[in-house]
C-alpha cells in the first residue's frame, strides 16, 4: 500500500467520489487504470490515454490518505492519533481494497465532553470501530461482485 503524498494527489482522490461515510469519516476513492505496456510506438498504442489525475499515480497500487482537518480535531496529538488508526486499520484491509486512490477524511469532531482526553482510549477504541464499519462498507460491494 503506497501512502498519498502530494496536494494534487489528495484532490485527484477526493475528485473520484465518495464511497462510504460513518457519523465522522468519509471515504474518497478514485479508481486507477493499471498502465499499459508502453514497449509499443505512441501511434500503436489502442486505448484512452490516462488521465492527468492517473499520472499522479506511478504505480499501480493501492493509494491511501487520511485527512484530518484542524477544524474537527483541534490538538495535535488527536490529529496525529487519528492518523494512526487511519493507516493501521487500512493495513488489515489492505488486501480488499481494489487499486485506487483512497482518502480517508474526518469530516465531523468527536464531542470534546465525551472525549475529554486527546489520546484517551475510549477515544481510540471509538475511532477504530469507525474506521473498521467505514472501510468494510467499501469493500463489502466489490466482495458481492465477485461472487455474481
Amino acid at each position: 500500500m503506497q501512502r498519498l503524498k502530494t496536494r494534487p494527489q489528495f484532490q485527484a482522490a477526493l475528485a473520484g467520489g465518495t464511497v462510504s461515510r460513518t457519523a465522522h469519516f468519509a471515504l474518497h476513492r478514485l479508481n486507477l487504470v493499471a498502465p499499459t505496456d508502453t514497449s509499443l510506438a505512441p501511434a500503436d498504442q489502442v486505448g484512452p490515454e490516462p488521465s492527468q489525475e492517473q499520472a499522479l499515480f506511478d504505480l499501480a497500487d493501492v493509494w491511501l490518505g487520511a485527512m484530518v482537518p484542524k477544524r474537527w480535531a483541534r490538538r495535535a496529538v488527536t490529529r496525529n492519533a487519528i492518523k494512526r488508526q487511519i493507516y493501521n486499520v487500512s493495513e488489515h484491509f489492505g488486501d480488499r481494497l481494489p487499486v485506487a486512490a483512497h482518502v480517508v477524511r474526518l469530516r465531523t469532531t468527536f464531542d470534546r465532553k465525551q472525549f475529554i482526553s486527546a489520546t484517551s482510549e475510549v477515544l481510540k477504541q471509538a475511532v477504530r470501530q469507525e474506521l473498521v464499519q467505514l472501510f468494510e462498507r467499501a469493500v463489502r460491494p466489490l466482495t458481492t461482485e465477485a461472487r455474481a
